[in-house]
């Protein structure tokens, strides 16, 4: 259970760090900027699913404490 967790949390840090360059990119260009907030309260969102799934593998595995 916790290496499908571990694997599930970097999946998601993983799509924080792609659409955090995609917004900032588009920020860049400076296009529409209604797409880039969009991005970026996505990339906000994403990084609080990673932080739970964290938190998650943490209480499950128990912190790192040895046993």
């Amino acid at each position: 259970m916790s290496s499908f967790l571990t694997i599930v949390t970097f999946l998601v840090m993983g799509l924080v760090v792609l659409v955090l360059i995609r917004g900032l990119i588009n920020m860049l260009k400076g296009t529409d900027a209604n797409k880039s907030n969009k991005l970026m309260q996505m990339r906000v969102l994403l990084q609080a699913i990673a932080i739970a799934l964290i938190m998650l593998t943490l209480w499950i595995t128990g912190g790192g404490r040895p046993s």
